[in-house]
């Protein structure tokens, strides 16, 4: 079982899934839009197709922020 920080800017939200749920699973289970914005795993950007792996594909063992960063258009 993995502990996933699912949010975006304005809200987060702590999970606990299995390692063959697949990111867009999780952030639709929590009402986050991925549409806008960015989406990161601990820090990192995340590439067309990562969405559909599973945390275990991304290797992901025990815990991960997975969020939606939306900016401002003057930050």
């Amino acid at each position: 079982m993995i502990k996933v920080t699912v949010g975006n800017n304005v809200r987060r939200n702590s999970v606990i899934v299995d390692e063959q749920t697949t990111l867009r699973a999780v952030l639709e289970d929590n009402d986050i839009d991925y549409t806008k914005g960015t989406m990161h795993m601990d820090g990192s950007t995340l590439e067309p197709g990562d969405l559909d792996k599973t945390f275990e594909e991304m290797g992901i063992k025990e815990k991960t922020f997975l969020l939606n960063v939306v900016k401002a258009d003057n930050a």
